[in-house]
């Protein structure tokens, strides 16, 4: 069994979702979990595989940090697969923040090592893959200073205050976990 599976069983049992739809999110990565022999497997299809993705504030907490992803054309955030070398899913969320935007100093803005966030998006067929479903499983981190570089899949690497993200190009599990950043923040909606 992969090392990675009671880690993350034991973050998604101790997480605590915001609404029906990340219920229902929570409720399906752990079916994936017991009910598949490779959930973070990258060549596994269906229905889909764990993903680990991080959301980056600037360091006095007013903007987030977002790549422009260059197979998906929009603004998201920093993440991607979940490598058989991670430790966790935790490493893997760290993993990719560094790889897509050079960050390799963070500190956990949400407690501690536990899920600020979890979404169940599909993907479209691509190459040689199918149709399929990311089961991401998101951090938060509050980086040290604004430096920043666009690597890996990213073509591009902002900071974007928090109120103007709905103004990119995203989608709609971002503006979610962005709306969740600013009621935490104490942040009206606009």
């Amino acid at each position: 069994m992969n090392t990675n599976v009671p880690h993350l069983q034991a973050l998604l049992e101790a997480y605590a979702p915001t609404d029906p739809q990340e219920a229902d999110h929570r409720s399906r990565m752990l079916t994936l979990l017991h009910d598949t022999d490779a959930p973070f497997s990258r060549d596994q299809f269906n229905p889909g595989h764990f993903t680990a993705s991080s959301f980056v504030l600037s360091p006095d907490g007013r903007q987030v940090l977002l790549i422009f992803h260059g197979k998906l054309h929009r603004w998201l955030q920093p993440g991607g697969h979940v490598d058989p070398a991670d430790a966790s899913i935790y490493h893997a969320a760290r993993r990719e923040v560094l790889e897509e935007t050079g960050i390799a100093t963070l500190q956990p803005a949400w407690a501690g090592e536990g899920i600020f966030d979890v979404d169940v998006h599909p993907i479209p067929a691509r190459k040689a893959d199918p149709d399929h479903f990311h089961f991401d499983v998101r951090f938060l981190f509050q980086a040290p200073d604004l430096t920043c570089k666009a690597g890996s899949d990213a073509t591009g690497a902002q900071w974007v205050d928090l109120a103007e993200v709905a103004a990119l190009e995203s989608d709609d599990s971002v503006m979610r976990a962005i709306q969740k950043l600013r009621q935490a923040r104490g942040q009206a909606r606009s």
